[in-house]
């Protein structure tokens, strides 16, 4: 009599296979005992979670596969992005995740690299490298963020210990490799700063950005990801937000094959805020994932979720995002809503917006919405002299405000406005 194999056996021993190739094509590199140590660690959790694969719930609608493969198609080169050139910021430039050049000195800066840290013994980001990644794992596993953890060999350590009105600018190129970049973010009490990051990391990349915002500081993040339309990432921003503390993250995405941008957002502290937004432009073959968890666990704090995707000729969309609101975060206001665009009837939009509450005093809210392009402000526009492809592009430009005005600083908000309506008049 043949045996019956549950699934959860075969669908294991499928997660494991990819697992163990990828990591013997990944060997853990060297360092010293504390990064070791965390490296150790994270490969550990990557074992027991398994790496994902199409059937897992939190990825049933973004295909893994591409990241899993350990001979992956790579995409020609792409020149270093230059959209925040006059954002008057202090540039870093990496090249499939290598740093260009020497590092800026900056008042209430310090900048390190992974590289560097790797050969010290004793380092100021021991004590965060790994540890909101691996705190994260708790709620929703993030086997690519712990992969990032066990593997990356590059990335950007920034400790912010005063207030700091300089951008710091991640100017991304690629030569057609593949990179493993890890960042940390670190702001003391009262400190203030603003990344930003624009063009493509690799042909195949992941990256981690742990940030941690003590009391009373501000973080502000602008990311723009472009280039390559072949582009293969999975980026993850970990925050752990301290007593009135603000975070701040914005996303425009308008390349790239397979993107999916996760968030994961815990606000510790009483009066926190935390904003996280996004849009995307997707064409063709394009696939655009936002998953964010953002959890309360302290009082009178806000949280806020627009994500924005405007998607044509069979570009798909994804949004996954939670708000947890633990016992005792009374007073939480938090706000979701996710919206689509979509130009023809080959796009699609898929959304799983979650609430999971635990407290009775809250204002929590989400939506989410998907739909074609207003005929009757269409035909309004075109009535007036407008031609068809720039009143399209008028309307996107509407739609998308919304996410746009995420963006506290004005003057960042007017250049990633003007990039947008580039790329609208470049694709028309």
């Amino acid at each position: 009599m043949k045996m019956f194999t549950p699934k959860t056996t075969v669908k294991s021993k499928a997660k494991m296979d990819v697992t163990h190739s990828l990591m013997a094509h990944f060997p853990a590199p060297d360092g010293t005992d504390w990064l070791s140590k965390a490296r150790a660690d994270a490969t550990a959790r990557v074992n027991a979670m398994g790496l994902p694969i199409a059937r897992d719930e939190y990825w049933k609608y973004t295909d893994p596969a591409p990241m899993n493969a350990t001979d992956p198609m790579f995409s020609g080169p792409s020149a270093a992005s230059d959209v925040f050139t006059g954002a008057d910021a202090v540039t870093i430039t990496l090249i499939d995740g290598v740093v260009q050049g020497d590092l800026p000195k900056v008042d209430g800066l310090e900048i390190a690299l992974l590289s560097d840290a790797a050969q010290a013994d004793i380092h100021w980001v021991q004590d965060t490298f790994g540890v909101l990644e691996a705190a994260s794992q708790g709620n929703v596993e993030r086997p690519y963020a712990a992969l990032n953890t066990a593997i990356a060999t590059q990335g950007v350590f920034i400790n912010v210990t005063g207030e700091v009105k300089t951008p710091v600018r991640l100017v991304y190129g690629s030569d057609g490799g593949q990179c493993n970049l890890h960042h940390v973010v670190k702001l003391a009490a009262g400190a203030s700063a603003t990344l930003l990051e624009e063009g493509t990391m690799a042909a195949r990349s992941t990256s981690v950005t742990e940030v941690v915002v003590e009391d009373a500081a501000t973080f502000d993040h602008l990311r723009l990801m472009m280039d390559v339309a072949d582009r293969q990432t999975v980026t993850h921003i970990f925050s752990r937000l301290g007593e009135e503390s603000t975070f701040r993250s914005f996303t425009l995405t308008s390349e790239g094959a397979l993107t999916r941008n996760e968030a994961v957002i815990d606000i510790n502290g009483d009066n926190a805020t935390a904003h996280i937004a996004g849009a995307c432009l997707g064409d063709g073959d394009f696939h655009h994932d936002d998953t964010v968890f953002v959890t309360h666990d302290a009082v009178d704090c806000e949280s806020r979720q627009v994500f924005k995707k405007v998607l044509r000729n069979g570009a798909t969309g994804v949004f996954q995002g939670k708000i947890l609101v633990k016992p005792g975060a009374q007073k939480t206001d938090g706000y979701q809503i996710s919206q689509s665009l979509l130009l023809d009837d080959d796009s699609q939009f898929l959304a799983k917006p979650e609430l999971e509450i635990y407290a009775d005093d809250v204002a929590c809210s989400h939506g989410s919405t998907s739909g074609a392009i207003d005929e009757d402000a269409l035909f309004y526009l075109r009535s007036r002299g407008v031609p068809y492809g720039t009143a399209v592009d008028l309307l996107t430009l509407s739609f998308l405000a919304e996410a746009i005005e995420e963006i506290a600083d004005d003057r960042l908000a007017e250049i990633v406005l003007a990039h947008l309506e580039e790329t609208l008049s470049a694709r028309r």
